[in-house]
């Protein structure tokens, strides 16, 4: 594994865990992490040297960080690196909530501690709510030893940010397609003026650049066939030099094997495989109707239970495809289809993405009706 140096003499490997889209199985009440598949990623992840683990109050209903917190039992207190976050959304006390999370992962101490998702709509609540100041106490006494915040907004917000405390790192939505097309490559510019450390959330886009369709996907096999597309993002993200650590939320040992072996290669990208990566994006860009991550933001508050990302990706192979592909959604029951959306608007304002939701769900329902 390769490390980078944090602060403080700290060594960060700069491949982290995220324990969002763990390995699931269905319970007796329902879908449950996969303790065992997880906990064997969780093995081989510190086995190759990965020491940054990232988890959030929300991650699986809650459930990540009990099981995170179980799972790193087995190993030294010292040898490993936990980042959590307050989300504002879920619960605005954030003295309730953040001992809540000590509790669920049975540790004294939060390593590195975010302010989660921040976006410009609720940008004053959180600098007006006296979270920063608490959190800032907690990194007094201890309890925190890092504090930071993860951030889905404009570049005018990232500044304002900035403005109001020395935050010691920030963590942003970084990968190639939105460096091209999103505002990622004006966030990171502002974070690197400024010599705060980025770590990477969504270094291959939910799992969109890890398969970028047939046209795209040849362009770069032909450049080098042995390596996995998902590869070249991960090595996109690792060639831009103020960030620390990337996140991957690996729900497999055999895509932690793959990152890892990207990331310990010296492979940075060249300017020839740059060209290949703009060329392949635009194809992807041209192809892809919504750029969902699957970050499931959406789906908590939705009154009917939607399952939004599964039906976005759905519009998306309708939409590259043909209508044709909507057959998989023959399994989906009637209450749970395109259709029963209220247009309610929920979905979309917990998106980071800021999409439309609704508008994307009745040209789905419309779209079905030609089948």
């Amino acid at each position: 594994m390769v490390y980078k140096n944090f602060k403080d003499e700290v060594k960060l490997s700069r491949l982290g865990m995220g324990n969002m889209r763990l390995p699931v199985r269905m319970g007796e009440e329902g879908e449950e992490i996969n303790y065992e598949a997880a906990k064997a990623i969780i093995n081989n992840a510190i086995k190759a040297g990965v020491n940054y683990f990232d988890t959030a109050y929300i991650y699986h209903g809650g459930e990540s960080e009990v099981f995170l917190g179980k799972a790193l039992k087995d190993y030294p207190r010292d040898s490993y690196y936990v980042a959590d976050k307050f989300n504002y959304q879920a619960n605005p006390d954030y003295r309730e909530q953040f001992a809540q999370q000590l509790e669920r992962l049975q540790m004294d101490r939060i390593d590195f501690y975010l302010l989660h998702g921040v976006q410009d709509y609720f940008v004053s609540e959180i600098l007006d709510c006296g979270c920063i100041s608490y959190f800032d106490q907690m990194k007094k006494t201890g309890k925190i030893r890092y504090f930071g915040f993860s951030f889905h907004g404009t570049a005018e917000a990232l500044k304002k940010m900035l403005a109001v405390y020395n935050w010691d790192f920030v963590q942003i939505q970084l990968n190639y397609y939105d460096w091209l097309y999103e505002e990622a490559k004006a966030l990171y510019e502002i974070l690197d003026a400024a010599e705060i450390p980025v770590m990477v959330m969504e270094p291959v886009h939910g799992g969109m650049l890890a398969d970028l369709g047939p046209k795209a996907n040849e362009i770069l096999k032909n450049a080098e066939p042995e390596n996995s597309i998902a590869s070249w993002a991960m090595r996109w993200v690792k060639s831009l030099s103020r960030v620390q650590v990337i996140l991957s939320g690996m729900s497999d040992v055999r895509q932690l094997e793959d990152n890892i072996a990207t990331i310990s290669r010296e492979n940075n990208i060249n300017a020839e495989e740059e060209a290949l990566i703009v060329k392949a994006a635009f194809i992807v860009r041209s192809n892809t109707a919504v750029a969902c991550t699957k970050c499931r933001y959406c789906m908590p508050n939705c009154p009917m239970g939607l399952n939004i990302p599964y039906l976005l990706s759905q519009y998306n192979d309708a939409k590259i495809s043909g209508i044709w592909r909507l057959g998989n959604l023959e399994s989906v029951v009637g209450d749970k289809l395109p259709s029963a959306c209220v247009a309610c608007g929920s979905c979309a304002s917990h998106c980071p993405q800021s999409f439309d939701i609704p508008m994307y769900m009745a040209e789905l329902s419309e779209m079905m009706l030609q089948l």
